[in-house]
Order: structure tokens, then C-alpha cells, then sequence
């Protein structure tokens, strides 16, 4: 069986009907961010299948337009924290969260790939303003999209958050029993002590029924983050894409582009050379170059000075980009977001780097992640310096990123040879 086929079968293997899982075991619900790879990767092969994806995501959509990253579709008491803890208040039983939105894009490429899928697009379309809509209402500081939770960032274990998270008291956060550990070698996973603060974050968010005004005042944890700002900034620029496209009304979203494209330069950190997380309770910057900082190609920003210290990562490993700059104290080459390579980051950044002419660098990233599905097969990500599969097997968001991406590199070059 070949690699294009082998990811298919991963997909359906993970599917459920609707949705699809991350990963069997570790990861039994429908995620945010995942689904709309998920749905990109579909539509390579199964376009139909790929729209109910996102409608699926999308009917999980809470009143405020929130949609949460994460769906409890089917009770599975092998998950914490369940349903139980996080008491989501959507049509669909849910986290009270959100992760980056990404949908947006894939939505405009699987429009690309399937034009029958117009109406359907057009259906969605006003769900994902009202989204993008309460982010900007709710998430902002100077311009920049914030997180409240790490785990809302996507990169749930960075060390971006280190510094919030030190300022959250969790002594009384009570007894739990964690399943992710279970599943996953602990060295791979989070410490205790930042689990112990993920769910005072979420006991936070039940105490005031996550009512958003209260929160502002309530949490100490509000990041200003190069993910959430520069994915919201990509997905504002294809949403204004699709409304002209459909007729629709486009101007406020141009009003929200420009003020994510300021609250851009608020991350750019002249100390370290690029785009960093900052804790917008107290103005620091954390002086964290990541895989996030090279996403400003990805929204539309093509900042010269971003270029060397993300070519200095790039070469300091084997394979891909490092979640964490490698030169740092702390890098983990194994541990979640403090080091290891992801294919849906390098998916993200190289093809932000193609579209903006980086072709070098971009080609460096599209073939090593190519060579690490070739070498072992679909995990959720890898060890940058050898290339070594961890975290989650048979990984949905990877084997879409071969279908739609990577997969393309491989063929290409076999061809040639």
C-alpha cells in the first residue's frame, strides 16, 4: 500500500461518521483545528465527505459564535477532562474554549479543489464571520488575538505560557485522574504541575459559566499569541475572499484585517529577531522564538527581518521545523511543543513561505516532511534531529497534510527521478 493510500485509510479509519478523531485513544472527540485539516484532507479524495466535516464542526457553534475545540459527540469516559468537567454551554456538549481558526482557509482551498461545494460554502460562510467576529471582540490586546488557556493556543504545552502560568494558584484545584498518560510516554506529555494549572483555568471558566466580560476580569492567564493572531489574520483575508466572491457584505471584515495587521507588529520582538508571545496582563514579551514565529508569511506578511532567525532553526535540525527554537535552554526534542516538529506547522509555514516566495526554505520544509512520513508513517509529530515518531500513531491532521501537501513533494520528485 502506498503513502496516499495509507493516508486515506488513516482518515477513515479515525472517521465517526460526521467527524473524524484525532487519533484512536488519546484523543476520542472531534478538535477544532484538527477537523478542518481533517475535512482538507477529505476533500482530496471524498469532497463530500470533507463539507460535512466542517458542518459538523460548525453545528457545535455556541450562541456567542464561539465554536469550541472541542466536541463531546459520544460519551467516552477514557478522556479527561470530559464533558462533565468543562460544563460548555453550546448545542453540543463542548469545551469552553476555542483553538485557531484555520477553518476559514480550508474552507477557500476546498472551494478550489471542489467548486460543487459553493453552496455549501456559502451555508457556512456567515457561521464563520460570527466566529471570527467574537474573536475580535473577546481576544484582543493592542490588535493581537490572545489565548486564555494553553490548550486554546493549539500549542498547548509551549513555553510561551510559562510565565502566565506561574502567576495561576492551583492548590486547590482538587484530586483528577489524567488518561493522556496513559496512552503516551510521560516524558512526551505535561508535567503535573502544568496539568494541575489547565484545569484551575477550566474550574475558572465553569465558575462564571464562561461568561466572557467575567472572564477578562477573573483569569490571570491572557497571552497575546503569532498563532491565534497570524491564523485569524489568514482566515479574515480568505473569509473576505469567499464574501466577495458570494456577495456578501465585506466591509468590516477589511476593518479587522487592518487591526490584526497592527496587533502583528505588537509580537515582533526586536530582541530575539522575531514574532513572540506576550503576556498582556503584564506587556512582557517571553522572549520565545517558535515554529510560530514564521507564520507571518502563512497571514500575508512578508517581514524581511523574520527570515534569519527562522533559517538559523531550520538548520540547526534534520527534519522540518522545530516547535522550539533548538539554541534555547529548554529545548525538548521529544516534548509536546517544547521542540518537536509538526507537520501541520510545517504545512502551515511552508506554504505561507511558497505563496510569499521563499521557495528555498519552503522547499527545505515540504521535503523533510515528506521524508518523515516516508520514514514513519503518520504520528502526530516527530523528533527534529532524527526524525523519530511520537506523541499520537495514525494521526488524522498528518496524513491530511501528506494528502493535500507533503505527499506532492514525493510524488513530484520520484517522477523527476
Amino acid at each position: 500500500m502506498d503513502l496516499h493510500q495509507k493516508a486515506r485509510e488513516t482518515l477513515r479509519q479515525n472517521d465517526r461518521g460526521g467527524y473524524t478523531l484525532p487519533t484512536h485513544g488519546l484523543y476520542p472527540y472531534q478538535w477544532n483545528w484538527d477537523s478542518a485539516f481533517a475535512a482538507w484532507g477529505f476533500t482530496t479524495f471524498e469532497p463530500d465527505r470533507g463539507w460535512t466535516e466542517l458542518e459538523t464542526l460548525l453545528s457545535g457553534q455556541w450562541e456567542d459564535g464561539m465554536v469550541p475545540h472541542i466536541l463531546f459527540h459520544r460519551p467516552d469516559p477514557g478522556y479527561y477532562p470530559g464533558p462533565d468537567v468543562w460544563q460548555g454551554r453550546g448545542p453540543i456538549a463542548s469545551s469552553g474554549i476555542s483553538q485557531p481558526p484555520v477553518a476559514a482557509t480550508f474552507m477557500a482551498k476546498m472551494l478550489e479543489m471542489d467548486p460543487t461545494g459553493e453552496p455549501r460554502a456559502r451555508a457556512m460562510w456567515p457561521k464563520l464571520k460570527a466566529w471570527h467576529a467574537w474573536f475580535m471582540r473577546w481576544r484582543l490586546d493592542q490588535g493581537a488575538v490572545c489565548v486564555t488557556h494553553p490548550w486554546e493556543a493549539g500549542r498547548d504545552n509551549a513555553p510561551d505560557w510559562d510565565a502566565a502560568m506561574r502567576g495561576i494558584d492551583a492548590s486547590d484545584v482538587g484530586e483528577y485522574t489524567r488518561r493522556d498518560t496513559s496512552h503516551v510516554d510521560p516524558a512526551m506529555r505535561p508535567t503535573k504541575y502544568d496539568y494541575d494549572r489547565y484545569i484551575k483555568l477550566v474550574q475558572m471558566g465553569v465558575s462564571v459559566d464562561w461568561n466572557q466580560e467575567k472572564l477578562l476580569e477573573l483569569n490571570p492567564f491572557r497571552v497575546a499569541d503569532p498563532t491565534m493572531t497570524f491564523t485569524l489574520l489568514r482566515a479574515q483575508r480568505d473569509l473576505k475572499a469567499m464574501g466577495r466572491r458570494f456577495g456578501q457584505e465585506i466591509g468590516e471584515i477589511s476593518a479587522w484585517i487592518a487591526t490584526l495587521e497592527k496587533g502583528a507588529e505588537t509580537l515582533w520582538n526586536p530582541e530575539i529577531g522575531g514574532y513572540d508571545s506576550r503576556d498582556a496582563r503584564t506587556g512582557a514579551f517571553n522572549d520565545i522564538l517558535s515554529s510560530a514565529s514564521a507564520l507571518c508569511w502563512y497571514a500575508g506578511i512578508d517581514d524581511a527581518r523574520a527570515r534569519p532567525e527562522i533559517e538559523r532553526m531550520l538548520g540547526a535540525v534534520n527534519y522540518g521545523l522545530a516547535s522550539y527554537d533548538p539554541a534555547a535552554e529548554g529545548f525538548e526534542p521529544l516534548r509536546y511543543w517544547r521542540g518537536p516538529t509538526w507537520p501541520i506547522m510545517n504545512y502551515l509555514v511552508g506554504s505561507g513561505m511558497e505563496e510569499r516566495g521563499h521557495y528555498d526554505l519552503a522547499e527545505r520544509i515540504k521535503s523533510d516532511t515528506a521524508r518523515l512520513m516516508e520514514q514513519n508513517g503518520f504520528a502526530e509529530y516527530y523528533n527534529p534531529v532524527d526524525g523519530a515518531p511520537a506523541g499520537g500513531a495514525t494521526f488524522t491532521w498528518t496524513a491530511a497534510v501528506w494528502l493535500g501537501w507533503a505527499g506532492n513533494y514525493s510524488q513530484t520528485h520520484k517522477g523527476a527521478a
